[in-house]
């Protein structure tokens, strides 16, 4: 369950939350709507409704004439329509439910293959995947909701939110219990409703890209994928080879490795720890980072000032961060100010994490993508994820895997479970730095099976967003040079050193939000002060006249 994809802006909205003072976190705007009247659906049926022209506008990156990224709002001409799908392709008898379907044109005359993105998570819209114009002029850009996040069902589950609402630390036992009972609650609630779960499966949504080829009449498309969308990538290559011209894996995630490895996840912070020493503004504040995380997750501060600091909460947000270079510094920094006796950073991240974790992401889908195709019931993924010895380990995974075995969904077809040859040419893109999808992982597990892959690991890059803006241009060139012609463009690749200085951490956050509240108390203090000292001279300047005037009389 890879929730980190969720988490790359986590401090932005700290930050954010700090200045309102509300931590709200994020918002998935999901509309659970019942499924369409179809009846007697066979497996390979879909019909394409609707497809209407439109002027599309969004938001974007680009790059200027310097190679920089600069945001854009541009208006593409694009279509927009739904598409009627099977519930469950294993049940004749099944229902049809709808998911919609964005198609930008290419803007230029010689357009070639179409660009197909599959977008991370799970239990995250492919909605709002296009996010570089990088294709834009050669290619058609398609974008088709994820089943059980977009479209006429939600998986959404209120049971789990409420839990995480009133949970005071995510990791405790209880929550973890508690979760699994809601995960329950909601499959029986979704079940009464006339909802087949087995049918919202990884597996699933390869059959819903293959359906959406069919109907937009494009014999071969190009992929685009990131982290979870990676595995729906060579997923549908397995399955569809003769149907994908070339496949691009930004964060590669192979068979099996949903589930984090907590040693493999305490290497790459050793990793980080060596980067660290060989800065000497980064070393003076800590001499030792690895040492310094270790003892304070053996000895989490329970309070700073009177506020209360939960160590799951830090854990499990400390965690979801690391896999990008820009937050996991703001970690770093918040444990290396607590060894040093100031833990006022692991309270915002505790504090923000209970506001954030509830809604980050639609727990019904993310459950049924993960447990279907990566769950094993013999594992005890509660302590697994947190070893004795461990630095750091997989505070997440506890949080993700611990319940999962609560939601009732059977597993994708054991050959797609595992790994198998795929001969789709693909290109994977892979930071030293990915806590999330570790580039080891693409090396040894899912390259030994691509005979037309290759991997270019780009050293001291972090997840998805390091790989598209540390060196945008450098981006740009081998991924357009592939799709193009096979062969990636890496002349312009060039090593990209850690910066670990941090202007804006949580400490100096925390600081200034418990100023900005003491501050604010003052002043209506003040304030209440002036108006019961202006009532009361009122009241005495009457009672001075009262007196005069009986004086008078």
């Amino acid at each position: 369950m890879n929730l980190t994809d969720r988490f790359p802006t986590f401090h932005a909205h700290c930050r954010i939350a700090c200045g309102i003072l509300a931590f709200c976190g994020f918002f998935l705007i999901l509309l659970p709507r019942t499924a369409l009247p179809y009846e007697g659906a066979r497996s390979e049926d879909f019909v394409l409704i609707d497809l209407k022209e439109i002027t599309y506008e969004i938001e974007h990156s680009t790059l200027t004439e310097q190679g920089a990224l600069t945001a854009a709002k541009s208006f593409f001409l694009a279509d927009s329509g739904t598409i009627a799908l099977p519930e469950n392709r294993n049940d004749p008898s099944t229902r049809m439910i709808e998911l919609p379907i964005i198609r930008i044109r290419a803007t230029g005359n010689a357009v070639g293959v179409p660009v197909f993105w599959f977008g991370g998570g799970p239990g995250r819209s492919n909605l709002s995947t296009f996010g570089f114009d990088y294709f834009i002029e050669r290619h058609d850009h398609v974008m088709f909701g994820y089943r059980g996040v977009d479209g006429s069902i939600s998986l959404d589950c209120p049971e789990v939110v409420r839990v995480l609402k009133r949970a005071k630390d995510v990791l405790t036992d209880e929550t973890i219990a508690d979760v699994g009972d809601a995960y329950e609650a909601c499959a029986a609630r979704l079940e009464q409703e006339g909802v087949d779960i087995n049918g919202y499966t990884t597996f699933d949504v390869i059959g819903d890209a293959e359906a959406v080829r069919k109907a937009l009449g494009y014999d071969k498309i190009n992929i685009i994928s990131e982290s979870y969308g990676t595995r729906l990538a060579y997923l549908y290559g397995v399955k569809y080879p003769d149907r994908v011209h070339r496949s691009v894996m930004i964060g590669a995630n192979p068979p099996g490795r949903l589930v984090w490895d907590p040693y493999q996840a305490d290497e790459l912070l050793r990793h980080y720890g060596k980067l660290w020493s060989e800065d000497l503004q980064a070393s003076a504040k800590c001499p030792d980072l690895v040492n310094a995380v270790r003892e304070v997750n053996e000895n989490m501060p329970r309070h700073w000032l009177f506020l209360p600091i939960y160590p799951g909460n830090v854990k499990a947000a400390a965690f979801a961060v690391l896999s990008e270079r820009k937050t996991a510094k703001i970690v770093f920094d918040a444990y290396c100010a607590a060894a040093r006796g100031d833990p006022s950073g692991l309270w915002l991240a505790s504090f923000a994490a209970r506001y954030i974790f509830p809604e980050i992401v639609n727990w019904g889908d993310n459950a049924s993508k993960a447990v279907s195709a990566d769950f094993d019931p013999s594992r005890d993924y509660a302590n697994e994820m947190i070893p004795e010895d461990a630095v750091m380990g997989a505070p997440l995974g506890r949080f993700l895997w611990g319940p999962g075995g609560h939601w009732p969904i059977d597993p994708i077809p054991e050959e797609y479970r595992r790994l198998r040859r795929c001969d789709v040419e693909t290109l994977i893109l892979s930071g030293t730095l990915d806590f999330t999808t570790p580039a080891v992982n693409a090396q040894n597990d899912l390259l030994p099976y691509l005979p037309n892959g290759r991997q270019i690991v780009m050293a001291e890059f972090g997840h998805l967003t390091d790989i598209w803006t540390l060196q945008p241009s450098t981006t740009y060139r081998i991924l357009t040079s592939f799709l193009e012609t096979g062969v990636p463009d890496v002349s312009t690749l060039t090593y990209e050193p850690m910066d670990f200085e941090v202007r804006w951490g949580y400490p100096r956050i925390a600081k200034l939000i418990i100023a900005g509240v003491l501050l604010s108390v003052l002043i209506v203090a003040v304030l209440i002060w002036q108006m019961l000292r202006v009532v009361r001279r009122r009241r005495i300047n009457r009672i001075r006249k009262a007196y005069s005037l009986g004086k008078q009389t």
